[in-house]
């Protein structure tokens, strides 16, 4: 059987049996929209916050206030902005999870956690098994946390601005969740900005006070030396103890306590004015951008699908023949 004979066997093979084809066809089709066909409308609402911090305030304010207290050359002691990506504080599960726990008092005081499982029990497949939605607040929230791990993103446009965005199936939660997450997401970076602060405050404190006592601890070997009087062994000549190196050591001890306590200065500038401004530009309410699957592409992948089933099962006594023949020629010829 040659290639023509071939092509010309699976047109009337496939002509024979086209309504078989078109019966598997369907059901692919079916089964198709089945699998593929429940999935819903999105909705993704988009926030931008700014600014989160102000480096070049900081910049700015940071230099005026060296300059009016002389320290243009006087090193810092701790640095001068909290190290905090913003992006993964974003999406961390802590944020999700804080998230998920908080009750919305518009739906009946029920925490976003349970609404979501809720949703998703009442739109599961018919294979699925239903979610058994704990009482526990904290399983509660760890289980709200994942389904949330793929609804939040967030990124940094190139112009400073964070950019959050939410995805949901239900329109009437996604600004209320967006809204609940620029709560959460501001009141947990502010804090830890103020503890950054606090413990640079500290820390700055604590050592002032332990070179004070390095300071009196030499006070009191150079008043006790004072007091010591000495005679040489010959002619009682009395003299004292030479105190150039306690001298020497005091001085460096002074240098660095004031040095601290100019510090002492900015830490407390810092803590007072840490805060940072965070302002909402776009806030997320409708329009969202919203995205619909289409049934007719899933029904169509599943129609062509089942029709190259069909095909290939029917055809498959002929092409094993052919190809039988064609190995049997190159081995034994004619």
């Amino acid at each position: 059987m040659n290639t023509t004979a071939l092509a010309r066997e699976i047109f009337k093979r496939i002509q024979r049996f086209k309504i078989i084809i078109l019966i598997i066809a369907f059901l692919f089709a079916g089964l198709s929209f089945f699998i593929l066909g429940n999935k819903r409308t999105t909705y993704t609402a988009k926030t931008t916050l700014f600014p989160l911090t102000s480096p070049t305030d900081n910049a700015i304010s940071s230099n005026m206030l060296s300059g009016i207290l002389g320290l243009n050359d006087a090193p810092k002691t701790f640095s001068n902005e909290a190290t905090i990506n913003i992006i993964e504080l974003a999406l961390s599960r802590s944020i999700r999870e804080s998230v998920a726990s908080t009750k919305l008092s518009q739906f009946k005081n029920k925490t976003i956690g349970e609404l979501l499982l809720l949703d998703k029990n009442d739109h599961r497949n018919l294979l699925d098994k239903p979610i058994v939605i704990s009482t526990d607040s904290t399983t509660l929230s760890i289980e709200g946390g994942e389904i949330l791990k793929t609804a939040i993103n967030a990124r940094m446009s190139k112009n400073a601005v964070l950019e959050l965005y939410y995805t949901g199936t239900q329109k009437e939660l996604v600004t209320p969740i967006s809204n609940v997450l620029i709560d959460k997401l501001s009141a947990f970076y502010i804090d830890l900005k103020r503890r950054k602060a606090l413990d640079d405050y500290n820390f700055t404190l604590d050592k002032i006070d332990s070179l004070q006592r390095m300071i009196n601890k030499v006070d009191r070997s150079a008043i006790n030396m004072q007091q010591t009087t000495m005679f040489t062994p010959n002619d009682l000549l009395e003299y004292n103890i030479p105190k150039s190196n306690i001298s020497a050591e005091k001085t460096r001890i002074l240098r660095q306590r004031d040095m601290y306590i100019n510090n002492r200065d900015e830490a407390i500038w810092r803590l007072q004015k840490v805060t940072p401004i965070i302002s909402v530009l776009d806030r997320p309410t409708a329009p969202f951008d919203i995205v619909t699957p289409s049934i007719i592409l899933y029904l169509l992948i599943g129609f062509i699908l089942g029709s190259i089933i069909a095909i290939t099962i029917i055809i498959s006594g002929l092409l094993y023949r052919f190809v039988k023949d064609e190995m049997y020629k190159s081995v034994f010829g004619e």
